[in-house]
C-alpha cells in the first residue's frame, strides 16, 4: 500500500521546497544560513501545512548533521533530557556540527520543558528547530525565545501550489503513470486554503475517486463534488479540526448563533473532546465578550465544569446552551486589547522602576530610602479615589484599557471619567 501522497512528495532539497520565497530563495537569510553551514537555533511559526517540518529535514540533510525530532503533544521533561544526552555523545564533537533538535508544536512545552532545553540551546550542545502555529512572543519563555530567530512561514501562494501540482503529476510514480488531465485549478487551490499538504490531500481523493476509470479530468465541478462528499467527516486529530474550531469561534464573535450551533454540532458529531470545545468558549467569553458582558465567562467556566462532570452525550446541552448565550451577547474586546498594549509596551521599555510611592516597606531601611513615602490610601477619601500616578513616570498617563461602547462598559467609562478627567471620553485622543 502506497503512503499518503503527502508523504510520497515531501521535497529533499530546497529546490524541490515551494514557497517561502522570502527565507529560503536567492541571497535570503535562511538558504544563506543553510548553505554557509553556521547553523543557529530558530523557530519557525506559520500556519499548518506551510513546510515547517520538512524544512527542518531538508536542512539536516543539506547539512548532514545528526538530526532528532520530538512532539511537544506527547514528549515530556525525560524525554527532552534523553536526546540531549544522545546529543552530546553523538554530535558535540562531530566536524559536521551539532546534532538538530526538532521539536514540533513548541508552544505546546510547558516552562519545565523548556527549560529543560535552555541549557543545551545555550552550550551548542544542539541547534534548536521549534515549529509552531502559535505566535512565539507569548508561548516560549524569554530566556530560550532570546537565542532563537524566528522565522515567519506565509500561506502559499497560487504559484507555490502550482509547483506542487505540477511536481507532483511529473514525479510521483503513481500520479506519473496516469493519464491526469487537469482543466480548471481555481477549486483545488480554493480548498487547499494555501496549505500544501491539503492540497495533496485533495488531489489524491479527486484522482482515487476516478477508481480505475481513464482519462482522469480534473475540473472545478469535479473537485467540489469530491471534497464535499469526502470531507463531510470531521477529522478531529488532521487539518479540519482547525478549520471548524476557527468557524465556530468566529460565527460567536460574529453573533450568529445558528452558524455557531452548527459548528458545534459538526465537531460533536466527529467525535471531538467536549472539554476542548468548553475550553475554546472560555477563551471566548474573555476575549470577544469581556466586559460587555461579565456573565458570559462565568457562564463559560460553569459550562466547562458541567461538561467536566457529567461527560456526553448529556454534555451537549450545556455546551449548546454557553454557545448560544456567547454568540447572542454583546461583543467587545477591550481587556484583551488592553493586556496586549501592555505586553508590547513592557517588552519596548524593560522593567521601569515602581514609583516610590506605591512600593511596600516592610524593613526600616526601605521607610528610610522613601519606600512608601507619599502614598495616599484611597480608602481614606471621599468615594474611595484619591488621584495619584501608579505607573511608572516613564510612562505615566498611558492608557491601556478604553471602555467600548457597550451597557455594561458606558457605565465602568463614566466612573472612570468621573475619577481621571478626559482620560475615558469616547473618541477623545489618549495617550497609550
Amino acid at each position: 500500500m502506497l503512503p499518503p501522497l503527502p508523504e510520497r512528495m515531501r521535497p529533499r532539497s530546497l529546490d524541490q521546497y515551494a514557497g517561502q520565497r522570502h527565507l529560503v530563495g536567492e541571497g535570503c537569510i535562511l538558504r544563506n544560513m543553510i548553505e554557509s553551514g553556521n547553523l543557529s537555533s530558530f523557530i519557525l511559526w506559520g500556519p499548518p501545512g506551510v513546510g515547517k517540518t520538512t524544512l527542518a529535514h531538508i536542512i539536516a540533510e543539506t547539512q548532514q548533521r545528526e538530526f532528532y525530532t520530538l512532539s511537544a503533544i506527547a514528549a515530556g521533561v525525560k524525554d527532552v533530557r534523553e536526546v540531549i544526552d544522545k546529543a552530546k555523545g553523538a554530535g558535540l564533537f562531530r566536524a559536521k556540527g551539532a546534532p538538530v533538535l526538532f521539536i514540533d508544536e513548541i508552544h505546546r512545552f510547558n516552562k519545565a520543558q523548556q527549560d529543560a532545553l535552555l541549557g543545551a540551546v545555550e552550550a551548542g550542545i544542539v541547534i534548536l528547530i521549534g515549529a509552531t502555529t502559535e505566535n512565539p512572543s507569548f508561548e516560549v519563555i524569554t530566556p530560550l525565545l532570546s537565542r532563537c530567530q524566528v522565522f515567519v512561514l506565509k500561506s502559499l501562494e497560487v504559484a507555490d501550489l502550482q509547483f506542487l501540482l505540477d511536481r507532483s503529476l511529473r514525479e510521483d510514480s503513481y500520479l506519473k503513470q496516469l493519464d491526469i488531465r487537469v482543466e480548471e485549478t481555481e477549486a483545488l487551490f480554493r480548498y487547499s486554503g494555501g496549505d500544501a499538504r491539503k492540497l495533496l490531500n485533495v488531489l489524491e481523493i479527486v484522482v482515487d475517486s476516478f477508481a480505475g476509470r481513464s482519462p482522469i479530468v480534473i475540473d472545478n465541478q469535479t473537485v467540489t463534488s469530491c471534497i464535499q462528499e469526502n470531507m463531510a467527516i470531521y477529522d478531529k486529530d488532521g487539518d479540519m479540526h482547525y478549520d471548524i474550531i476557527s468557524a465556530f469561534i468566529k460565527s460567536i464573535r460574529g453573533s450568529d448563533p445558528n452558524a455557531a450551533i452548527y459548528y458545534l454540532a459538526r465537531m460533536l458529531d466527529g467525535g471531538e473532546d467536549p472539554k476542548f470545545i468548553a475550553r475554546r468558549l472560555c477563551i471566548s467569553a474573555s476575549e470577544d465578550i469581556g466586559l460587555a458582558n461579565p456573565n458570559a465567562l462565568l457562564l463559560a467556566n460553569a459550562c466547562f465544569d458541567v461538561v467536566d462532570r457529567i461527560g456526553m452525550p448529556e454534555g451537549r446541552i450545556p455546551l449548546a446552551e454557553c454557545t448560544v448565550y456567547l454568540a447572542s451577547s454583546p461583543k467587545s474586546n477591550a481587556s484583551y486589547l488592553a493586556v496586549d498594549a501592555a505586553l508590547e509596551l513592557v517588552r519596548k521599555t524593560g522593567n521601569l522602576s515602581v514609583p516610590l510611592p506605591i512600593r511596600n516597606a516592610p524593613t526600616s531601611l526601605m521607610k528610610e530610602l522613601g519606600y512608601s513615602d507619599g502614598y495616599k490610601y484611597s480608602h481614606d477619601f471621599p468615594g474611595h479615589f484619591v488621584d495619584q500616578e501608579f505607573l511608572p513616570a516613564e510612562i505615566a498617563g498611558t492608557v491601556f484599557y478604553h471602555p467600548q461602547d457597550n451597557r455594561h462598559e458606558n457605565v465602568l467609562r463614566a466612573y472612570l471619567e468621573a475619577c481621571w478627567p478626559g482620560k475615558y471620553y469616547p473618541g477623545k485622543d489618549q495617550k497609550g
